[in-house]
């Protein structure tokens, strides 16, 4: 019985020069629809007084003035990646890197910059979708796959921005499928996999 093209794909090596392969022509062909993601905001808080402790000044002012707060502002900084999935500057990342965020940017895979507007969120799956416009420019995207032909054993590869210092690429398994997320249960189509994920590579 002939066998389909998905299971001639996967099966497994039957030789050294089999197993010498390389991932470059994939990397080459999806990278370029890969962005990094910046996002920003404004958090706004209150701080004690650094002189609370201060034995010289307390012989001068009640507990009163001490106790007083003082208001503190921080920037807040996310950094993740995103992927094009349509021409026109439409975005998928993760509902986490740019939850709240009131300043989005998209660097793209060439360094160029842009702002990005949020079109839709659903905090539940931690999906996001963003919106640059690129003007007439057609950028380079991926095509949604049929998740459910996935199989534990697959190979992975995931492209990011880790730790912000640009685009990189690591390797690993399908671990396991049908996977539900810490406080999502009703869903149980997470993949897992061992591919090295860090701080940056979100979304």
């Amino acid at each position: 019985m002939a066998q389909s093209a998905s299971a001639q794909d996967r099966r497994i090596p039957q030789a050294q020069d089999e197993i010498r392969l390389s991932f470059a022509p994939i990397v080459r062909q999806a990278a370029p629809a890969v962005t990094n993601i910046f996002a920003k905001r404004v958090v706004r808080g209150e701080m004690r007084s650094p002189l609370l402790n201060d034995p010289f000044l307390r012989r001068f002012f009640d507990d009163g003035f001490f106790g007083r707060r003082l208001p503190r502002e921080r920037m807040q900084n996310t950094l993740g990646s995103g992927v094009l999935v349509r021409s026109d500057g439409v975005i998928v990342t993760n509902n986490h890197v740019i939850e709240n965020m009131t300043e989005i940017r998209v660097v793209l895979s060439d360094r160029r910059e842009f702002d990005a507007e949020v079109i839709l969120t659903d905090p539940q799956t931690d999906l996001a979708v963003l919106k640059i416009d690129p003007g007439d420019e057609v950028l380079p995207v991926l095509p949604f796959a049929d998740s459910d032909s996935v199989e534990v054993g697959d190979l992975v590869l995931a492209i990011g921005n880790p730790f912000g210092v640009g685009q990189t690429v690591t390797s690993g398994i399908v671990s396991a499928t049908s996977r539900t997320q810490a406080g999502v249960s009703d869903y149980q189509f997470f993949i897992q996999t061992d591919a090295a994920i860090n701080p940056g590579n979100s979304g």
